[in-house]
């Protein structure tokens, strides 16, 4: 029995390094159009004129 519990643990490590890996090596360009969009939000608001009222 002590023989296949050390046969497991290196089966079981390679099934989750399958898994991470497949985690890691995702798509994650999906959320970079959105991110882009806001960028150019945030820069249009802040190429906008003052509207005066600076209260300090």
């Amino acid at each position: 029995m002590a023989a296949l519990a050390w046969l497991l643990i290196p089966l079981f490590a390679a099934f989750g390094a399958a898994i991470w890996g497949s985690w890691a090596t995702r798509n994650g360009t999906a959320g970079d159009v959105s991110e882009l969009a806001g960028y150019a939000r945030f820069r249009e608001a802040m190429e906008k004129p003052h509207s005066g009222s600076d209260v300090v």
